[in-house]
């Protein structure tokens, strides 16, 4: 049974008076325990439908437009901002991209995991406190009891993304948003927080959407995939499926860019051309530009599609 249903979520920005789709009727699902890892390059739309999901839109600009979200079968795009709020903070986490950027500097790391749990829990400064400890205990650092009074510049990198996905848990949220979660952090240290991740899952029955460009992040770590290109889902499916039989050429191609996918010395290959801006996109798929196998129908009609939006499927019988 789902967890998390998102219908035809679309998110627009007003630029000089004119309105741009950035995130075009996405729609999907998540279910208790499941990851699923949202895939596509830079722009593609993949943080933005997070946050439109969140109502955590950066800019007054921003506005989230028709569609539904429903999270344990309450429609969050109904609820008033105090609703929303209550929700965030107790049914729904983020893990941002930079911890640096989203850890107030000037506040002790356990006073930023206490301060949610306090508002949302109605916990004393003690309790708080304690829960506090107690959580980084369960992200993995080490000696919590000391650790919870540092402030972020005392912590490594990678202990700044731990602290940033306690902040995230302290509350005990039914999901949790991880949005580029290994950036910027070594390869040793990537592998520790998906571990950490994975665990997290296994131990509070956490459902997941894993945000990145990283095809190898999703092969380690998720159930599922939706790829997105140009603000729309292009392909949606298991791991298995998507990753061994891609129906999508823009999948295919993502998959083909991995290194593991070239020989030798052999340059990296890659997609041709750039993704279109998205106020002025091409009639008809938003990909045909760049598609090795585009045809007539492919220049005049957007194509629709749950599983994969493609006039021409891979693997499609003729």
């Amino acid at each position: 049974m789902s967890l998390l249903q998102v219908r035809d979520l679309s998110v627009i920005a007003n630029n000089a008076g004119r309105d741009v789709t950035l995130v075009d009727r996405v729609s999907f699902d998540l279910a208790e325990g499941e990851i699923l890892g949202l895939v596509g390059e830079s722009g593609s739309g993949k943080t933005m439908a997070c946050r439109g999901l969140m109502r955590l839109l950066p800019s007054p600009s921003l506005r989230v437009q028709g569609g539904a979200v429903r999270l344990a079968g309450q429609d969050l795009l109904a609820l008033d901002d105090a609703g929303m709020r209550a929700v965030r903070g107790g049914q729904l986490g983020m893990i941002f991209q930079n911890p640096s950027s989203h850890l107030d500097p000037l506040m002790r790391i356990g006073e930023q995991i206490a301060e949610g749990i306090r508002l949302h829990q109605g916990a004393s400064k003690k309790d708080a406190r304690l829960q506090a400890i107690d959580v980084l205990r369960q992200v993995g650092i080490p000696d919590p009891q000391a650790r919870v009074d540092n402030y972020p510049h005392e912590f490594s990198g990678g202990m700044r993304q731990r602290a940033m996905i306690a902040v995230a848990l302290g509350c005990n949220p039914k999901v949790l948003i991880a949005d580029e979660p290994t950036t910027a952090l070594d390869v040793t240290v990537q592998a520790q927080i998906l571990r950490l991740l994975l665990d997290l899952r296994d131990q509070r029955g956490l459902s997941i959407i894993m945000i990145t460009h990283d095809l190898g992040v999703v092969a380690q770590t998720c159930d599922s995939i939706a790829v997105m290109y140009a603000g729309r889902l292009c392909e949606h499916g298991s791991k298995y499926d998507l990753l061994a039989r891609p129906r999508h050429p823009y999948t295919a191609g993502l998959i083909d860019c991995q290194p593991a996918h070239s020989s030798g010395h052999a340059l990296l290959r890659t997609i041709p051309g750039q993704p279109p801006l998205l106020d002025a996109l091409p009639a008809g798929c938003r990909f045909n530009p760049r598609c090795p196998q585009v045809g007539a129908l492919c220049t005049e009609v957007l194509p629709q599609g749950a599983r994969v939006a493609c006039h021409y499927p891979l693997g499609a019988q003729p």
